[in-house]
């Protein structure tokens, strides 16, 4: 098993592709400790965690409250005695973002929060741990709409709060490789998870994430986690800093 003995933070494992982290990490041989702000779900994920065998626990946290993070992972490695992994899946995209003349200022707060710094403060309290521990991998989860504007939804505060995730990354690449923990974000495009659910009524949208692409289809949270899989395992021993699209080819046109 690819994660054997190592012990992984995941943010954000109430559904979609933190669900999915936490039965694909669980398999590979990890225990993970999970925070979500949604009790009911994030249990509901440990559920289906358990009944396949896993290891895993949870603690209800919200990312962008710096208590709350700082407890979450106190406690998960407690349990557990180290940390190994911090895997940054926690985010939000509203369908109340839009252009940026008329963006509520709540909304901008609110997805660069939880976005922008849910990311720092799960990496400030986690990283500590990872160093005590001989090194690791951090992951963060940036986005396309970190590198790059569009039209077809306008999300100005996703957009920015992406792109403070991929400076974050090469900032804490920078610090802590000589601790040997390496921090990469991986960039997805349009991921089938119920983040998206409220635009794909949109027929424009709708064909833009899913033919409109070169690959031709949407991706699955599969195609994150697979790759994610990767950076947590010690295969990845020489990355740190990078930026990785996995975008169905986005990004080519």
């Amino acid at each position: 098993m690819r994660l054997n003995n190592k012990v992984a933070f995941i943010s954000g494992v109430a559904t979609g592709m933190g669900r999915q982290a936490v039965l694909t990490f669980t398999r590979e041989g990890a225990r993970v400790i999970g925070c979500d702000i949604n009790t009911a779900k994030g249990e509901e994920t440990m559920d289906i965690v358990h009944r396949a065998g896993g290891d895993a626990i949870f603690f209800q946290a919200d990312v962008g409250d710096e208590a709350q993070v700082a407890s979450a992972v106190q406690r998960g490695v407690a349990h557990y005695g180290k940390l190994d992994v911090l895997y940054n899946n926690a985010g939000i995209g509203p369908p109340t973002d839009t252009i940026a003349t008329e963006l509520p200022l709540e909304i901008w707060e609110w997805v660069m929060r939880i976005n922008a710094t849910g990311t720092f403060l799960c990496s400030k309290h986690a990283i500590p741990h990872i160093i005590a521990n001989g090194g690791g991998s951090v992951i963060n989860i940036s986005s396309t709409a970190g590198m790059k504007g569009g039209t077809a939804i306008p999300i100005t505060a996703y957009g920015a709060s992406k792109a403070a995730v991929m400076g974050l990354t090469k900032q804490l690449a920078a610090q802590y490789a000589k601790y040997k923990v390496r921090v990469n974000a991986l960039c997805p495009g349009p991921i089938d998870t119920p983040i998206l659910d409220p635009f794909l009524g949109d027929a424009n949208v709708k064909h833009a994430f899913s033919v409109g692409l070169p690959l031709g289809r949407m991706g699955v949270p599969d195609d994150v986690v697979n790759l994610a899989l990767y950076l947590a395992s010690d295969e990845s021993s020489f990355m740190t800093g990078a930026w990785i699209l996995i975008d169905g080819g986005m990004t080519t046109v």
